[in-house]
């Protein structure tokens, strides 16, 4: 399904020609090393052949440019080259070439897994699965509909029930062969839902021969359509009647507004029952995306700016697999943690039960109304026990006397675990948050960049917009980074191993270093710039220690996370290794131990006998 124009990537592209002409030589040695070759038709009679022919092969490297070209624009004009070149050159070199194409092609499908399918797109793969369906099985294009929507849009689901059982495949769908019913020949019929007698040329049936007036048609299909996608399904208004209701009927008794409407549910269910494609989850889109299956990398983006996981549609959270995602954000939003809030900061008021927070003043605690119960903080006990004798309002005598026997230590213990359990989601979500709001910040500065400051700063620098990129390029990968720093701490709070979390905290904290350089460097310099009344001559250095950053930060996180992708496996790997050196080394301390104390040994003996 996917076109060969959209998986040709631009980069491909350029480097395909890079490639093809760099290796290919100057066309004075072309000419020559096809000296004893067969001219195929050309004779060289005077100088004026010699030069149509060199106009000939100059005129190929042209096609050859066009040809790569039109890969991402147009195939079929990339075949009306491809004849040209066929005719221009030998078949030698022709098919050279096209092998090389077809490895460039191959090389940029590797990296391009989904395609994004606008509904027009969408009509056209469903119309001609339709077409498809009804061909091969020399039905009508209802009644493939039917058969394509009970199979889930499976053509070859459909192929293989058919062949296999056609009788069968025809009572389950409702594609009835002969009438259930016999109309008589002659006179009046009864409609089956208002009992009212018609002219046979003003009642409507379906396969199964049972029959109901127009007036009755278009009541039960618009009542039908309106309460929701069960449309599709519709079956004949007669009891326990099989026969399906296919779009022919719909086209038929349907108005004007209910028609959208089920066309709307027929194009979606196309979608929604594949389960190679998926909406795009952005609020008000209306593509979809189709991928492909083999690859880990489920993160993809719509044309629409929205990028998501294409496995379970939330944001685009790679390398942090979609069952930490899962987690992270069901405990965000589970009232878990407002439990372990209340334990940590709280206590019980010992009579009612409820929780209460002591923020500031002395140890006399007074329950809200209704309890109005009286006690000490420290101890719980109630206040008309306590006293100077006990310590007085700040201190609590009894409480350092339990606590010392022990009895306070269950609920001491517990509620440090809660503290400290919060003070660990604490810090991990605030990074998280903070990596969020950065990327959203950063993704508005590239659209103002875009819109106003680049062309303000070329203005001031008198250096075309085209030579800016560079400053678009850096946003990018801010965006990029905060998007993979935001996730990498929700992984971090899930990473329990203590020597993996030292590694990954190490590459962790080298990426975001690197970026926390990128983005000063992009926001905070380039207004000195902008800020400029004229051309300045640090711009140049400018231009190069912000591409030289953008290279660097991508390279740290490339690293962060092909790390983390692999499950920081290079932690077990240096484990393993250094674990191997460490018992070497001892066998062989052991050795020369053993070694030395028997020499040691020896000579003792021999001083004993001296």
């Amino acid at each position: 399904m996917d076109s060969e124009d959209d998986l040709l990537g631009t980069h491909d592209m350029e480097s395909g020609e890079d490639d093809f002409y760099s290796g290919g030589g100057s066309d004075d040695d072309y000419i020559e090393s096809d000296g004893d070759e067969p001219d195929y038709g050309f004779v060289e009679e005077d100088v004026d052949d010699s030069l149509m022919i060199a106009s000939h092969r100059s005129q190929v490297g042209l096609n050859l440019l066009l040809l790569i070209t039109c890969f991402c624009n147009c195939p079929i004009q990339c075949w009306i080259l491809l004849k040209e070149v066929f005719f221009l050159l030998d078949f030698s070199f022709f098919f050279f070439f096209f092998f090389m194409l077809r490895l460039l092609l191959y090389d940029s499908c590797l990296s391009i897994n989904y395609v994004v399918l606008k509904e027009e797109d969408i009509r056209k793969l469903q119309m001609d699965d339709i077409g498809r369906v009804s061909m091969v099985l020399s039905i009508s294009e209802a009644e493939a509909s039917i058969l394509l929507l009970h199979y889930h849009w499976s053509v070859s689901k459909v192929h293989d029930e058919w062949f296999a059982d056609e009788e069968g495949v025809r009572k389950a769908v409702g594609i009835l062969e002969r009438p259930v019913v016999s109309a008589p020949h002659g006179g009046e019929l009864t409609c089956g839902i208002c009992f009212e007698p018609f002219q046979r040329e003003e009642v409507v049936s379906l396969a199964c021969g049972h029959p109901f007036c127009s007036t009755c048609w278009t009541g039960y299909i618009s009542t039908t359509i309106n309460d929701g996608p069960g449309c599709l399904m519709l079956k004949c208004p007669e009891p326990s009647c099989p026969a399906a209701v296919g779009q022919d009927m719909f086209e038929k008794f349907a108005s004007k507004e209910d028609k959208e409407k089920y066309y709307k549910y027929f194009l979606r269910s196309y979608i929604e029952d594949n389960r190679k494609m998926k909406w795009c989850p952005a609020p008000g889109c209306e593509n979809a995306i189709e991928f492909a299956a083999g690859t880990s990398n489920y993160d993809v983006s719509c044309l629409c700016s929205r990028s998501f996981c294409w496995n379970c549609t939330e944001e685009a959270h790679r390398p942090v697999d979609c069952h930490t995602v899962a987690q992270w954000i069901r405990k965000n939003s589970a009232e878990s943690e407002n439990m372990n809030w209340i334990l940590a900061n709280s206590k019980p008021c010992p009579k009612c039960k409820r929780p209460i927070e002591k923020n500031h003043g002395c140890m006399h605690m007074t329950c809200t109304p209704p309890c109005k119960y009286e006690f000490c903080w420290l101890c719980l006990n109630a206040w008309t026990a306590h006293g100077e004798r006990t310590g007085g309002f700040y201190a609590c005598n009894r409480y350092e006397s339990a606590k010392q026997e022990g009895l306070y230590d269950e609920a001491e213990k517990r509620r440090e675990m809660a503290k400290n359990s919060l003070e660990r989601y604490t810090h991990y979500y605030e990074r998280w948050a903070s990596n969020q709001t950065s990327r959203q910040k950063a993704v508005e500065d590239l659209q103002k960049a875009q819109l106003e400051k680049l062309e303000k700063l070329s203005d001031i620098q008198c250096t075309p917009e085209s030579q800016l990129k560079f400053i678009s390029e850096a946003w990018l990968q801010i965006i990029e980074c905060r998007r993979v720093l935001k996730w990498t701490y929700a992984y971090g709070y899930y990473l329990p191993d203590h020597d993996k979390k030292q590694f990954f905290e190490y590459l962790q904290g080298e990426a975001e270093s690197g970026l926390e350089r990128l983005h000063k460097c992009v926001e905070k310099e380039l207004e000195v710039f902008l800020n400029a009344e004229g051309p300045s001559d640090d711009f140049n250095h400018f231009r190069t220690k912000l591409t030289g950053l953008t290279s660097i930060t991508k390279t740290y996180f490339e690293n962060l996370v092909k790390a983390l992708e692999n499950g920081l496996a290079d932690v077990d790997t240096q484990g393993t290794s250094s674990k191997s050196t460490s018992s070497k080394s001892s066998k062989t301390k052991g050795s020369g131990k053993g070694k030395g104390s028997s020499r040691n040994g020896g000579s003792s003996k021999s001083s004993d006998g001296n």
